[in-house]
């Protein structure tokens, strides 16, 4: 594809060398970089791109875009603009030929339900008939292919490719996950979203966003970008503000909720250890609903899911169908089979008012004890700490606070965090800095009728300590950890 083509429409402050030559592909790594690229130089968490132009160049890049002035011993484009970010998310559309505006796309922003609202919208479209790809945290699903990310929303580059897959599978329809980092990084800029869904918003990533307004800033930019719905959690304080701001927004907008009046909205609820059941009303419409995962956030998740539904002329039976199809999703409230008289359930819970959530839930059948293994993130918002200690302590029999992913923190300065929650409300705790330990020693001193909430990593098959990513599946150590009993 031609460059002036590529470039079109961006913000260019400057331009040095020719346009009207070919372009084979885009890179921002410049390891990355192939023979006749545009290599576009953004500044990242740890490295900035226009320090590796030299390298671009070795392997093999045509063009350049930056947003300062450089200097190259080579006769390559270069061509300046004002953010990089921006144009990096152009480029990449315009070189895919606009993918996301040849099907149908579902943008889901929250603190927490993402991912399991995204999977079961995948399992109603599917027993409609429709086929639908998925983009999140647990990866990408693409005609029964999986694509690992890097992000819950991919940079803009690597986001463009996968609509493109999706637009070569004969997929119609993609429900993905939208993060506060990508709306504020311009990764899902020139991405065409028919439908918004807002499920929840409570304190994270204030390490990045510094404050919380900032954060609900950069979450509502999704509900300016839709073009056909939004679908909002109208039971959720900053959802009712969302709803007044967007009244001056030419979209059609769905509430969904449990405590307010909804369009679509639960009642009749009732919590059993292995589900949850309640009546689906859908303005007129209602149908009885028995699903497999238990929690009132299941329900709000459901809820969400169905308005999405209804949004694209799925009709209530598809939707009860999708929904009491859903067994779980992995690293969601995820039940591990033990063969034994106590429970283990795992949990991506890494707030506190996502493992608020989430004890509650267990609260509502547990008989035993309630032990909960968990951590905190390494720089990382370190606001957060305190407030999950006193969740958990008032929540819990007993906690085991430990690593998750300390990075190049110090993982016992962390748990001290923690713990200083966790002391607040009196709770009873233990500190073993070893995540892997950590879990044993929960399993070894089981009870009948305990539930151990291992909450945290979820999905998650590693951990980061200092600069090393390294194996580590909660589900094959607690299967280690059984034998030894």
């Amino acid at each position: 594809m031609r460059l002036s083509i590529i470039i079109s429409g961006l913000d260019i402050e400057a331009v040095s060398g020719h346009t009207d030559i070919d372009i084979t592909g885009i890179a921002y790594d410049s390891r990355a970089v192939k023979e006749g690229n545009v290599f576009v130089a953004i500044e990242g968490y740890k490295a900035d791109g226009h320090g590796y132009i030299n390298e671009a160049i070795k392997n093999g890049a045509k063009a350049i875009i930056v947003k300062r002035d450089v200097f190259v011993n080579s006769d390559l484009t270069i061509i300046k603009v004002k953010d990089t970010r921006k144009a990096l998310a152009k480029v990449s559309s315009g070189f895919y030929n606009n993918p996301s505006e040849k099907f149908y796309l579902i943008g889901i922003t929250g603190t927490n339900g993402k991912t399991s609202t995204s999977y079961i919208i995948e399992s109603i479209f599917r027993a409609s008939g429709k086929k639908i790809g998925v983009v999140g945290t647990i990866g990408c699903q693409i005609n029964g292919k999986y694509i690992k990310t890097k992000n819950t929303t991919p940079e803009s580059l690597e986001l463009q490719q996968l609509f493109n897959e999706i637009i070569k599978s004969n997929i119609e329809n993609c429900v993905m996950e939208v993060s506060s980092h990508s709306l504020e990084l311009s990764r899902v800029d020139n991405t065409d979203f028919d439908v918004g869904i807002f499920t929840n918003i409570t304190k994270e990533h204030l390490d990045y966003h510094k404050t919380f307004e900032n954060y609900y800033n950069a979450k509502k930019k999704l509900f300016f970008m839709t073009n056909k719905y939004n679908i909002i959690n109208i039971d959720d304080e900053y959802g009712k503000l969302l709803i007044d701001e967007l009244s001056r927004v030419n979209i059609p907008l769905l509430t969904y909720g449990i405590e307010s009046k909804a369009d679509v909205y639960a009642t009749d609820l009732c919590f059993k250890a292995t589900g949850v059941s309640y009546k689906l009303h859908i303005f007129n419409n209602a149908t009885d609903i028995n699903m497999k995962i238990p929690g009132i956030f299941t329900v709000y998740n459901c809820l969400a899911a169905a308005a999405c539904a209804h949004v694209y002329g799925i009709d209530i039976s598809h939707i009860k169908e999708g929904l009491e199809k859903v067994e779980g999703v992995k690293g969601r409230f995820e039940l591990v089979p033990t063969n034994q008289d106590f429970t283990v359930i795992i949990d991506f819970a890494h707030t506190a008012d996502a493992l608020e959530k989430v004890l509650s839930a267990i609260s509502q059948f547990s008989e035993g004890r309630k032990i909960i293994v968990f951590g905190a993130g390494g720089d990382r918002d370190r606001t957060k700490r305190a407030p999950m200690g006193e969740v958990a302590g008032r929540y819990c029999d007993f906690c085991i606070v430990t690593s998750d992913n300390p990075r190049t923190e110090e993982p016992q300065k962390i748990i001290d965090d923690i713990i200083e929650g966790v002391k607040k409300v009196n709770g009873n705790y233990i500190s073993i800095v070893d995540r892997k330990e950590a879990i044993e020693y929960a399993i070894k001193n089981s009870k009948p009728k305990d539930i151990i909430l291992l909450a945290g990593k979820g999905h998650e098959t590693y951990t980061i300590i200092g600069d090393k990513v390294l194996n580590f599946d909660e589900r094959e150590i607690v299967k280690e950890a059984l034998k030894k009993l």
